[in-house]
């Protein structure tokens, strides 16, 4: 079955002339986060009479699924912005802020309703790292001391204002969390049942300021719709929601990606130079120094290259296969660092691992240089069957031996970091394949030295 495109029905739709009343119901039919890619497409006099066909309900809705929603609420007089961010989510309310600058986002919490200012001012109140700034007010709350009817009339009132209603939150006489109740469970309950047969007393809650990357992974385990933030006191400030989940997850991904590609933090588009400059230069500056130490020990083999000028042609080979062993091994190390019961024997374990990866990989390519480079540098450098040979093995040696000490930096390094508390994908791609340069460069040559020149006097 062929994909629809649903962008192209949507403009086609507004575009059609259709009474507001027709073009509303017909819009309906569409998902939001649709209509807000349909956005893009139309001029701000468009933009402005679909707001007014749809509703600031529909309004908010999309505005919710819009990456940059700067632009969009800029086009709008600071009172209507601040009712479309009232009726949004929470959560979706301070992402959408976030794009503004600090004074059009000040004018326009200013213009809140009571209650959406205060959601508002709350989770913005919360460092970015922390669980708090991500959750949302919009959930289910009632009491333990009700019974199955006053539950269920809760219900249908509060589910006009909150839309997450799969679970419902139970506080005690104190509004201290008290537990969960499934809403499946809630419905086929009989009303002269307890309310307290319902409740799961030990529900898996985090709290507001947990830092988002010590507990995404608990979060993501149990698998839950959403998940009660609670403050230190214990009470019940906020959800945590599937959808938010996967944001976060998304988020910790793209922060990892970027520190594994030296930087200190994720970019975006909208990132001025100087901001990027700020989080490449000091991992540039500390790998520049690496390979001024890396080209200084090249320079320590000039001798090797002078008496045997063909061994330069394979380092870069040496060089790089080393940094993608070390690379695959540090990538390897920080996924199985996620698990917190990580026990020193599954270290070992994972150390021996990727030695022994490294020490069979290794192996396969010397056995494959041995052959085709024998052979290339026999036809095409004129050198004797014997000394090709040689020259090939020498290469193939070398590149078992940094491949498994590669592999081993690639591990250790990392734990390392974990040990001392620090990010382990702080010892990102560039580091790794730069330490492991020196390793490679000190191996080959070295190599090349005692083997081809002292002990067969090759050149």
């Amino acid at each position: 079955m062929q994909q629809k495109n649903y962008q192209q029905e949507i403009l086609a739709l507004i575009h059609s002339g259709l009474p507001q009343a027709e073009l509303a119901e017909k819009l309906s039919d569409y998902h939001e986060n649709d209509l807000a890619d349909a956005l893009a497409a139309l001029t701000p006099d468009e933009r402005q009479k679909l707001y007014a066909v749809l509703g600031v309900d529909t309004v908010a809705e999309i505005f919710s699924y819009l990456d940059d929603a700067e632009p969009y609420l800029k086009e709008l007089p600071s009172e209507k912005a601040a009712n479309v961010v009232s009726h949004m989510d929470s959560d979706d309310a301070v992402d959408a802020l976030d794009d503004l600058e600090e004074e059009d986002k000040a004018k326009i919490v200013g213009q809140l309703d009571k209650d959406s200012a205060e959601d508002v001012k709350m989770l913005l109140s919360y460092g970015e790292d922390e669980i708090g700034s991500s959750m949302t007010t919009n959930y289910i709350c009632i009491r333990k001391d009700m019974t199955i009817r006053q539950a269920m009339s809760e219900l249908v009132k509060q589910a006009g204002e909150n839309d997450n209603i799969s679970t419902l939150y139970v506080v005690d006489e104190n509004d201290k969390f008290y537990g969960a109740i499934d809403l499946k469970d809630l419905i086929i309950a009989r009303a002269e049942d307890r309310l307290e047969k319902l409740i799961a007393r030990s529900y898996p809650y985090v709290t507001d300021h947990e830092k988002i990357s010590d507990c995404i992974d608990r979060i993501v385990d149990y698998a839950e719709r959403s998940l009660p933030v609670l403050n230190d006191a214990g009470e019940l400030v906020g959800i945590i929601t599937s959808a938010d989940v996967v944001e976060l997850v998304d988020d910790e991904m793209g922060d990892d990606y970027a520190k594994l590609g030296g930087l200190t933090s994720e970019e975006d588009l909208n990132e001025g130079v100087f901001e990027s400059v700020k989080k490449r230069l000091p991992w540039l500056i500390a790998l520049l120094f690496l390979g001024m130490l890396v080209s200084s020990v090249v320079g320590a083999f000039e001798s090797v290259v002078a008496v045997l000028p063909i061994v330069i042609c394979f380092q870069s080979m040496v060089l790089d296969m080393a940094g993608n062993v070390g690379t695959q091994s540090l990538a390897v190390t920080i996924r199985v660092l996620v698990d917190e019961n990580l026990t020193t024997s599954k270290k070992l374990h994972l150390l021996w691992k990727e030695m022994r990866v490294g020490l069979v990989n290794g192996a396969l390519l010397a056995v494959m240089a041995l052959g085709f480079l024998g052979c290339y540098i026999h036809f095409f450098k004129a050198y004797a069957w014997g000394q090709a040979f040689l020259l090939s093995g020498c290469v193939g040696v070398s590149l078992i031996v940094a491949m498994v000490i590669s592999s081993l930096v690639g591990t250790v390094i990392p734990m390392l970091f974990h040990k001392i508390h620090i990010d382990p994908a702080v010892a990102s791609g560039p580091l790794i394949t730069t330490i492991n340069d020196l390793v490679a460069v000190v191996v080959y040559y070295g190599l090349a030295m005692i083997v081809l020149i002292d002990m067969f006097h090759l050149g």
